[in-house]
């Protein structure tokens, strides 16, 4: 059995996170028993919600627990099989997390799931056509609930769920409006993903000016918003937002150092009756099996053209994921392993 390379969280961040919070180990894998597989991954995925599990605090999801590798989800081939369910060569995706190899118990429910490569490249399985492009079909299709000729917004909109967000609801008949930072993300927005607007956050340090942008970017207000960032964007569109509209709360990137995230204008849900919900996709697998049938379609049609950054080596895990919570990726977050 192969060595393999592990990251573990070796103790919890006192405010922002830091490389010095993970510790990297090389471990034996242990032999395989009957009805498991020997995963060899190609790709791991690196998620803003880990950051919140780094924390010992209450939670949607329990702690990620120290001294054990980084939970994630993952990509990869099974290499041994010791299941007539899985042949050697299989491409899986599963929950792996930050390590090269895994041995998966396959009668674990969800544990691991064979994937069809012949239109969608391995590494969307992560992303568009993974957990982040249910995340967003989730919230659009189940909270935002739209109608065509809507306006929708999304905030980082060129990220994995904010670029799926924007297909799905494309393919829905709406105006749909991006929320990112810096120029070269709008441009990828537009021009790439379809959105009919986006506003560059870096350009307005304010709410006025953000509302500003908002104003002139939706002229009819906004019916529908997918919030993934809190503080100062959620701020100025909420006093964009129309009557009777709804927030999808998926995330709030603003609090992940353990820090509060005010809300400036609370009576804006009072004044236009508006519902917000916030929402975990894996408490609603029941909507996986069409949520992903729709994202597949989306991607192998080239309607859904998701951009990826990739760090290559196990080692690189730390970096690239501080580098995520700055918003220094472009699009989905991947570490590359072989």
């Amino acid at each position: 059995m192969p060595q393999n390379k592990q990251l573990l969280l070796d103790n919890r961040p006192q405010g922002e996170a830091t490389a010095s919070n993970f510790k990297l180990v090389t471990s034996e894998t242990p032999a395989l028993q009957d009805g498991q597989v020997l995963v060899r991954h190609h790709y791991l995925s690196l998620d803003p919600y880990m950051r919140g599990r780094m924390n010992d605090a209450k939670s949607y999801a329990a702690p990620q627990p120290l001294g054990q590798v980084m939970q994630g989800g993952t990509v990869g081939e099974v290499v041994e099989s010791r299941s007539a369910k899985y042949q050697p060569g299989d491409k899986v995706v599963g929950f792996g997390g930050w390590q090269e190899w895994s041995v998966v118990n396959v009668e674990q429910p969800g544990a691991l799931r064979k994937v069809d490569t012949t239109h969608v490249p391995l590494s969307h399985y992560l992303g568009a056509v993974g957990m982040p492009g249910v995340t967003a079909w989730y919230g659009l299709v189940k909270i935002l609930e739209p109608k065509a000729g809507q306006t929708l917004a999304v905030s980082a909109a060129s990220g994995a769920v904010g670029s799926a967000f924007g297909a799905l609801a494309k393919a829905r008949g709406c105006r749909v409006v991006g929320i990112a930072g810096g120029a070269d993300k709008c441009k990828y927005v537009t021009d790439e993903l379809g959105f009919d607007a986006c506003i560059d956050y870096k350009q307005h340090g304010d709410i006025k000016s953000m509302s500003g942008a908002l104003k002139q970017a939706c002229p009819d207000g906004i019916d529908g918003y997918f919030e993934n960032v809190g503080g100062l964007v959620l701020d100025a569109v909420m006093l964009r937002m129309n009557a009777f509209s709804r927030i999808a709360l998926c995330g709030m990137i603003a609090g992940y150092d353990g820090q509060p995230v005010p809300m400036s204008y609370p009576q804006m849900l009072l004044t236009n009756r508006m519902r917000l919900q916030g929402f975990i996709v894996s408490e609603h697998m029941e909507i996986w099996p069409e949520a992903l049938k729709e994202l597949g379609q989306l991607v192998g049609s080239g309607k859904l053209r998701p951009r990826e950054s990739i760090a290559q080596g196990i080692e690189s895990a730390p970096d690239a994921f501080l580098g995520l919570l700055k918003g220094r990726n472009f699009g989905k977050q991947l570490v590359k392993l072989i």
